[in-house]
Parts: C-alpha cells; structure tokens; sequence
C-alpha cells in the first residue's frame, strides 16, 4: 500500500471525490448518497433511496432544468432553475454520468 501526505486544506477540497471513488464498487454503494445526474436528456439531483432492476429511486429528488456554471454547481450548490420533485426514478442505462453532491439537495422551485 502506498500513502501520500497532503495538507488539510488540500484534504478539505478533494476530500468528497476520494470518499465516492473509494466506496462505489457497484450501483448499491450509492444508496444514501447524493448524486448530481446527467442523462442523455435532463439532469436529476437527489439522494438515492433504493435500487431495483435498471432503476433507481431517487428521494428529495429535483429536476435541474439549468444548472449554470457547472463547477459552481457542483461545488458550491447553485443551480439556475431547479424543480424540486420529491420522488422520481432514473434509468441507469440513460445515465452519461453522474457528480456526488456534497450540498444540501433543492427544497424550493428557483
């Protein structure tokens, strides 16, 4: 095993990316997690509540009609136009790719 040492400040910034990479081995370890999600036609953020067949159910779940700047999004939260939903399920083989979300999730239409 190898080991690198990184200041705390450096740990703070990349801290959520290790946490993800390390404890995602399939589509279970995502359930409690909260994801950003791009598919080949709209953008999804929410919390992952359970996974059944191709799907997964996504819970305080929004549809993210304009995400801005994508970084800022990202990192910080800020969504342009976002349509809380509540419930909604996303096909995994429509999925182009997906962000953890170390924000709090949308509760209010914007």
């Amino acid at each position: 095993m190898k080991q690198i040492e990184v200041s705390d400040e450096v740990y703070e910034k990349i801290k959520g990316f290790i946490e993800v990479e390390k404890s995602l081995s399939c589509y279970d370890d995502m359930i409690g997690k909260c994801f950003f999600i791009r598919t080949v036609t709209y953008h999804l953020v929410g919390r992952v509540k359970s996974i059944f067949g191709k799907f997964l159910e996504l819970e305080d779940a929004s549809w993210v009609a304009d995400s801005g700047r994508f970084m800022n999004a990202i990192k910080e939260g800020t969504l342009n136009e976002v349509e809380p939903v509540g419930k909604a399920y996303v096909n995994t083989e429509s999925i182009t790719d997906f962000f953890p979300w170390n924000n709090k999730l949308p509760d209010a239409q914007k």
